[in-house]
Order: C-alpha cells, then structure tokens, then sequence
C-alpha cells in the first residue's frame, strides 16, 4: 500500500500546483456528490472527550471504503499543537485490502476549501467580489486560495480575535494580487461584504455573525459548526437564509440547523449538496437572497480527496511502498510468519 506523508503531501502539489490541485478536488467532489445514490453512509461517531471531540468518518461505494480519523481541540494552539489534525485510509472494496494510508490534517484544509469554493460556485452571486473571512486560523488561507478559483475576488477582509493570526493571515496572503483590508471588528469586516466564510473554533454557541450586519444578496458559509453545542450564527439570521447542507442527518446534529428541533430543521432546509448539484433544487432564486452553507465536513468529501489523492500518486511516484499486511505462502498459515521453520 502507498504510504503519504505530509512530506509526500507537499512534493505532490508542488509539482501538481496547488491551484489546480484545488481545481481538480472540486471536480472530484462534483462528481462524487453528484452520485449520492451510490454511497453507504452515516452520521460520523463522536467521543466527546476532556478537551475536545475525536471522530471517526466512514463511507463506501461498490469500489471502496474509506475513513478518517479526526479530532478537534480548540486548546492545543495554547501548546504549540494544531486544533485538528487527521489520517486516512482508502481500501477496496472487493478484497478488504487497504491501499492508501495518509495524513489528512494538510488534506482536509483542501478539501474543506474545495467543498465551501465548490458550493459558493453554485450558490453566491455572479458578480460577488468583497469576501470576508472570520476566522484566521489553519484553513483560512486555503479558504481565500479556493474561492478564488470560482471568483473574480478584488478585496479580502480578514478577523480573528488573535492578532497574530492575523499577522499570519497577511504574511501568507500578501501580493495575492487582491486588496487585504485588517478588520478591527467581525462587524466591520461583515458590513459590506458579498461572501462571508466563518470558521472558528470555540466549542460553544456563539452568535460570531449577527443578523443586523447581514445584507440582502449575501453568501456565507459556515464552516465551523460541527458537532453539538457549537454554532456560530445569530439564530436569527438563519430564519432569513436559504440553507444549504451537506447531509442533513449529520448537519442536524453538529451544524448551524442543531438550533431547531429536527422537524423543524427539516422544513428550515432548502435541501442538500448532491441535490442542488444534479438540479433537482434551487437555492438562489434571486440576487437578494441570502443564500447560507451550513457544512460541517462529511465522509464523501474525504472519499473524493482520497481517491483524487490515489490518482496522483500514481501518475507521479510519491509516497512510499509499504505492506502493513501479512503475505504467507499460504493464506491460512498467519502462524508461520512468527515462528522459526523447524
């Protein structure tokens, strides 16, 4: 099995380049949403444990299986540690056998990028320009990176209550070929704005985006709902959006929607991705509408990376060659693999 480090990881979109490796992750997703029907999934298992969640992300189709294993810690910054970090697996499905084993902390930052870029396509309006991003953490780069593949973005707003990842934000983002403009509040970056993208870490309710800042016409997506007790927009504001989830089952219980009570969610929903993507529903019927992204990241989106991940692997010899399973002579014989021949 091909094993990817983040070294690996980094050669591969060196020479693949990361712009159309985001391009190309899109693609994939659009695909792979687009076949909802063929997918055995479920609601991700959650261990709320001290400090934090730890999750497991599974899901197959008739080719294969894949999973993650994710955590979130919104204290480890305060330790020199990320807030999630992940590994992954891609196995077929018709022998069992595992052929891809990788790191996803780098990936998921993509692929969370590519999925919010790829329904901000479908969602926003033609002529946004002015995104904001709340939230300046691990993924808000690729945030700006992404959606910038699927619009003409002039200006960039950026706030985080940590000055010095806002620091970091401009470092990473300067000559970008756009205008960044430091924020001094979430307000004043909000105000104005045609694309709004949240992604915060508190694991709590908390109204990071509030009804009075919000236009007519606006997009947001909201990305750092995910999992129960954690929120980050008005409730207020919700009774207002054309809402958009991913796979609602999950999305009621970790996504800005957990605010209702489920049959109540269910009638706040204009539907779900796979849906909007194949035509089967509308979101924006108008330039007015304030159209809203409830993610919360689900397995399929790692399914795509994966897969994606698999392909360039192969068409450019990254990674290493390792067997993490056992090959006796004879299938049965696992014994002999640890004992001296007699």
């Amino acid at each position: 099995m091909n094993i990817i480090s983040v070294q690996a990881l980094q050669t591969l979109i060196s020479q693949h380049g990361l712009d159309t490796f985001l391009a190309d992750l899109m693609a994939q997703l659009r695909t792979d949403f687009s076949r909802w029907g063929d997918f055995t999934q479920m609601p991700r298992p959650a261990m709320h444990v001290p400090g934090g969640v730890i999750e497991l992300m599974p899901i197959c189709d008739q080719k294969y299986y894949a999973f993650k294993y994710v955590n979130g810690h919104p204290q480890n910054p305060t330790n020199g540690k990320q807030t999630v970090i992940a590994t992954g697996q891609l196995s077929r499905v018709a022998d069992g056998y595992p052929i891809l084993l990788s790191e996803m902390t780098l990936l998921t930052a993509l692929r969370t990028a590519a999925n919010a870029a790829l329904a901000t396509d479908v969602m926003a309006r033609k002529d946004a320009r002015i995104m904001a991003i709340i939230g300046n953490g691990a993924q808000s780069e690729f945030q700006v990176q992404a959606t910038r593949l699927v619009r003409d973005i002039t200006e960039v707003r950026y706030y985080d209550i940590d000055p010095a990842a806002m620091d970091k934000f401009a470092r990473n983002l300067k000559g970008g070929g756009f205008k960044l403009v430091r924020a001094k509040s979430a307000e004043v970056a909000v105000r104005g704005a045609d694309i709004v993208t949240v992604c915060t870490a508190c694991k709590q309710h908390v109204d990071v985006i509030k009804d009075e800042w919000v236009a007519a016409g606006m997009h947001i997506n909201g990305l750092g709902g995910d999992c129960p007790g954690k929120t980050e927009i008005e409730q207020s504001l919700l009774e207002r959006c054309q809402i958009l989830v991913e796979y609602f089952e999950q999305s009621v219980i970790e996504g800005e929607i957990q605010r209702f009570e489920p049959a109540v969610a269910r009638r706040k929903i204009v539907g779900e991705l796979h849906e909007l993507l194949t035509n089967k529903i509308t979101v924006r019927t108008s330039p007015k509408d304030i159209t809203l992204f409830d993610s919360v990241g689900i397995a399929l989106e790692d399914y795509s990376a994966l897969c994606l991940l698999q392909r360039l692997v192969t068409q450019y010899g990254v990674g290493e060659v390792c067997e993490l399973i056992p090959t006796p002579s004879n299938p049965k014989d696992l014994f002999s693999l640890v004992v001296a021949k007699r």
